[in-house]
C-alpha cells in the first residue's frame, strides 16, 4: 500500500520576501551540449538506480535576513496531459491517493566524486512543455561544486518501475547565488528536458502551475521520494500543512521526509484527482528538528529562473 506522512498545520502571520537580484546560470559542457538523451538513459540501469544515494544540501547553510513584503503575487496555470500513453495499470502501476504523475524521482552523477545520487522533482507548465522544477543542489554542487551529469527524471517512479519512461536533461539551470555561495535562499533549479518518443514531458504527464510572492504562510502538499532511513526511496510520499518563515528567505513546514526528497514540490491547491497543483517551494534542507524541513521562499527570483529556463528550451 502507498504510505504517507501527514504533518500538522501551523498558522503564522503572512510575510513576503523581495527578490535579491542574483542572476540565473545554465549548465554547459565544453562543446555546449549536455550529455545525449540516449547516453543518459542507457546509463541508468536498474542496478545503478537501486544503488544511488540521497543527495544532501551542503552542510554550510548561508541565508540572508528576512525582507519586508514586496512584489505582486504571481501565478502560472498548470496544464493537463495532451498525449495518450499506456495506462499505468497496464504496466503494473495503480493510481494511489496523492500519488502524482507530475512528480518523479531524479537521478544524477556528481562529477566531483563520481557517485550517483537521487533527488525528487516535478514538472512545471510552460509554453514549450519541457520544464522540471527541483532543488539547486540537485543540479549543481553549490560553492566550489560542479554541474551534475547523467541527469534524468522518472515521473511517478515506484519500486523500480518507470511507467512514463526515463527523461533526460537538455540543460540545467539554477541561481548564481546558489553556485557562488550555496545560499539556501536560492536553492532552486529548473531543468529543460529532452523530448521522449517525439513528445514533451508536460504533454505526457501534465505540468504543475507556479506561484511566487504568495507569502510565507500558505497551505501546501509536499511530495517527494525520501530515501534515507526509515524510507527506501521506492515510493512517493506526502506531507500536508501550513508553512511559516523558518529563517532568512525560506519557508518551513512540518514534514519528516529524509534525504532523497530534496527538490520535491511544495504544492498549493494540490488536486489528487489530476495530480496538479501550484509549486510554491521545493524541499531544500532541514536543521536540528527531524520533523521539520525548509525550502526557498519563491519570490521574483523563481520567476526569473523560470523565464531563463524557458528561453533556453528548444
Amino acid at each position: 500500500m502507498f504510505g504517507f506522512v501527514l504533518a500538522a498545520s501551523v498558522f503564522v502571520p503572512t510575510a513576503q520576501a523581495a527578490p535579491n537580484g542574483s542572476a540565473a546560470s545554465q549548465a554547459r559542457t565544453s562543446d555546449n551540449k549536455i550529455q545525449s538523451a540516449a547516453a543518459a538513459e542507457a546509463y541508468w540501469t536498474p542496478e545503478r538506480m537501486a544503488k544511488a544515494i540521497p543527495a544532501q544540501a551542503p552542510a554550510t547553510v548561508q541565508a540572508s535576513s528576512p525582507r519586508q513584503p514586496s512584489g505582486r503575487a504571481g501565478s502560472i496555470e498548470g496544464v493537463a496531459p495532451s498525449v495518450k500513453v499506456k495506462t499505468e495499470q497496464a504496466q503494473g502501476i495503480g493510481t494511489m491517493l496523492n500519488e502524482a504523475q507530475t512528480v518523479g524521482k531524479v537521478f544524477f552523477t556528481n562529477p566531483a566524486n563520481g557517485l550517483n545520487y537521487v533527488c525528487s522533482g516535478a514538472t512545471v507548465s510552460s509554453t514549450k512543455r519541457k520544464l522540471v522544477q527541483t532543488a539547486g543542489h540537485c543540479v549543481h554542487g553549490g560553492a566550489g561544486g560542479q554541474w551534475m551529469s547523467n541527469w534524468v527524471f522518472v515521473p511517478r517512479y515506484r519500486n523500480g518501475v518507470r511507467p512514463f519512461g526515463t527523461w533526460s536533461a537538455y540543460t540545467l539551470t539554477t541561481r548564481t547565488a546558489w553556485i557562488n555561495s550555496s545560499s539556501s535562499d536560492e536553492d532552486m533549479g529548473i531543468v529543460v528536458m529532452n523530448t521522449l518518443g517525439g513528445s514533451s514531458i508536460a504533454n505526457v504527464v501534465g505540468g504543475n502551475g507556479l506561484r511566487w510572492n504568495w507569502g510565507y504562510s500558505v497551505s501546501v502538499t509536499i511530495l517527494g521520494y525520501p530515501a534515507g532511513a526509515p524510507f527506501t526511496g521506492e515510493l512517493q510520499y506526502f506531507c500536508q500543512g501550513t508553512t511559516w518563515n523558518g529563517h532568512g528567505q525560506q519557508v518551513r513546514a512540518w514534514c519528516n521526509m529524509t534525504g532523497g526528497s530534496s527538490g520535491g514540490p511544495w504544492l498549493q491547491e494540490y488536486n489528487d484527482q489530476n495530480g496538479l497543483g501550484y509549486i510554491n517551494s521545493v524541499v531544500s534542507h532541514r536543521h536540528a528538528d527531524a520533523s521539520q524541513m525548509d525550502g526557498p521562499y519563491f519570490d521574483n527570483d523563481i520567476k526569473s529562473l523560470y523565464d531563463f529556463a524557458e528561453s533556453l528550451s528548444p
